[in-house]
C-alpha cells in the first residue's frame, strides 16, 4: 500500500526531545516501512527515516528563528499533498483538524489522528460543519467531547518494542515524573506522594516559556528545593531506559483528560509500573493491579506506592509488548487504511500497477 504520513513541522520527526505527535508518527512510519508498505513522510528536513522523506521546510519551526508565522508553511504543505494526492492510497494526516476543508472535497481516503484534547468549546462547530470527515481517536474517553465526529476507530500509541527495555536485576530505588512542569501534569501532586511515602523523587520534564509564570508564582519552585527531590530538566530518547529502568515507578498524577499519555507506556516497555489518577485515557491503558495502579487522590497513591511488590516487572513490560508496540499499532492503522479503501471502492495502486 502507497501510504503518506504527514506530520507537523514544529518539530523533527522523530524529535530531539520532547514532542508527543512527532514521536508517534516516526514510530509508526517506521513499523509501517518493516511491514512493507511505500511510505512517503512529509516533515521538516532534519527529520530521519527510512522511508522517502518529503522535506518541506530545512528544519524544524521550532529551531528556525527566521520563521515568525508557523501557520504559513503548514498551508504550504497542505496544497502540496493535495497536489499529489493520486500518487497514494491513503493519506494519514496529524495535524489536527487542518485538512478537512481541502481534502474532504477530493477524492483519494484520507484520515486524520487527533492527537490533542478536544474538550475545547471551539471544535464544536468544526465537528458539526466537518461531521462526515474520518478521524482517528487515541484513546475511546478522548472522544466524548466529540460524539458527531466520524470516529473511525481507537488506535493506541505505541513503542519499537526494542527502543525501551528493562535494565536487568535492577534495585529501583526512587520515584520518577517524566514530561512537563505544567498545571495540567501536576508534579507538585508528584513531589508530595513521594515525600509521604518516604522515598525520593527524580523529575525530567521539560519547562516552557509558557508555564514559566506557572512554576515562578504557584509555589513550584521551592519544593524542587526539597531535601527528596532531584529535578534532571529534559531528557533524550536515549535516557529514558536509565532513567525509567531504575525507577520504582512512573507517578502520573495528572489533573486533566490526557488523550493518551505517552510517558505510561514508556515507563511500561521498562518493565516500570505506572501510579496513574483516574483522569481520561489512564483506565485504558494501565489495567490495574497488572501495569500499575490506577487512583483517585494522593493518598490512594500513597497507598499504591507500598504495594508495587506485588507487581511483577516481567508482568508490566509484557503488558507492554502485547498492546502497545508500534508494530501493534501500525497493524491496527493497516486494518483502518483498508476499510477505507473497501469504503471508496478503490484498489490499492501497488495492486494496479503490478497487474
Amino acid at each position: 500500500m502507497r501510504i503518506a504520513q504527514i506530520a507537523p513541522l514544529h518539530e523533527a520527526v522523530p524529535p530531539k526531545l520532547y514532542g508527543g505527535t512527532e514521536r508517534v508518527v516516526s514510530y509508526l512510519t517506521e513499523a509501517l516501512v518493516d511491514a512493507g508498505h511505500d511510505v512517503t513522510l512529509f516533515a521538516s528536513g532534519d527529520s530521519q527515516t527510512f522511508a522517502k522523506l518529503e522535506a518541506f521546510c530545512p528544519q524544524a519551526l521550532r529551531l528556525d528563528p527566521t520563521i515568525r508565522d508557523t501557520m504559513a508553511p503548514h498551508m504550504l504543505l497542505l496544497e502540496e499533498v493535495r497536489r499529489r494526492a493520486d500518487e497514494f492510497d491513503v493519506l494519514h494526516f496529524h495535524i489536527d483538524y487542518y485538512p478537512f476543508s481541502l481534502f474532504a472535497r477530493q477524492s483519494v481516503p484520507f484520515l486524520t489522528t487527533m492527537h490533542g484534547r478536544l474538550d475545547l468549546p471551539e471544535l464544536q462547530q468544526i465537528f458539526n460543519t466537518f461531521s462526515d470527515v474520518p478521524v482517528i481517536s487515541i484513546s475511546d474517553n478522548q472522544r466524548q467531547p466529540l460524539t458527531q465526529a466520524n470516529w473511525l476507530s481507537t488506535v493506541y500509541h505505541g513503542l519499537p518494542e526494542n527502543l525501551l527495555k528493562p535494565i536487568p536485576d535492577v534495585k529501583p530505588g526512587y520515584l520518577a515524573f517524566l514530561g512537563r512542569i505544567s498545571p495540567e501534569k501536576r508534579v507538585d501532586r508528584a513531589i508530595r506522594i513521594a515525600q509521604a511515602a518516604g522515598m525520593k523523587i527524580k523529575i525530567a520534564a521539560k519547562l516552557d516559556k509558557a508555564n514559566r509564570a506557572y512554576y515562578d508564582e504557584k509555589e513550584i519552585k521551592p519544593l524542587f528545593a526539597l531535601p527528596h527531590v532531584e529535578y534532571i530538566g529534559e531528557i533524550s530518547e536515549a535516557e529514558k531506559t536509565e532513567f525509567l529502568g531504575n525507577a520504582h515507578a512512573l507517578l502520573f498524577p495528572i489533573d486533566w483528560p490526557e488523550p493518551f499519555g505517552l510517558v505510561m507506556i514508556e515507563a511500561m516497555a521498562c518493565g516500570t509500573p505506572v501510579i496513574a489518577f483516574n483522569r481520561g485515557s489512564v483506565p485504558e491503558v494501565i489495567e490495574n493491579g497488572v501495569s500499575g495502579f490506577v487512583v483517585e487522590d494522593e493518598l490512594s497513591a500513597i497507598a499504591a506506592v507500598k504495594r508495587l511488590d506485588t507487581l511483577p516487572r516481567a508482568k508490566v513490560r509484557q503488558a507492554f509488548e502485547q498492546r502497545f508496540s508500534s508494530k501493534v499499532m501500525a497493524a491496527n492503522y493497516g486494518t483502518v487504511y483498508e476499510e477505507l479503501l473497501r469504503q471508496k471502492r478503490r484498489a490499492v495502486l501497488r495492486e494496479v500497477n503490478a497487474s
